[in-house]
């Protein structure tokens, strides 16, 4: 299998259980951060604080956490409005999924392009 197959897989594997609802606040999953599931979460280097900086094409690769409308966010955790959608962030860094992760607890975004991050 291709790059650009399994990459379109994870694609729509994402889709489907983001497709599910908005999620919980994260929680910390063998060392880094996740959603309830598992899925590894990220921040983004050129965000700025309780602001994402992803837009387009960026967020079809790294989709919002996000956050459900009345979500109440404890100790370094918050919500932003991010593209329509309620934002998960952490310490003010708003939180990401990566495309490329197909199943919990992958790591393949963390790194990415020098700007992306899996939270420890």
């Amino acid at each position: 299998m291709n790059t650009k197959t399994l990459l379109a897989t994870a694609s729509l594997t994402l889709l489907a259980l983001l497709a599910a609802g908005v999620q919980a606040q994260p929680v910390m999953k063998d060392g880094a951060l996740a959603d309830a599931a598992g899925r590894t979460v990220y921040t983004f280097d050129k965000d700025e604080a309780n602001k994402s900086n992803c837009a387009g094409a960026c967020l079809a690769n790294w989709p919002v956490y996000s956050a459900p409308a009345g979500a109440s966010a404890k100790g370094d955790y918050g919500v932003i409005d991010t593209a329509g959608t309620r934002q998960w962030t952490v310490k003010g860094k708003p939180l990401y999924y990566f495309v490329g992760d197909a199943k919990a607890g992958e790591r393949n975004g963390d790194g990415k392009a020098g700007v992306w991050h899996l939270v420890k």
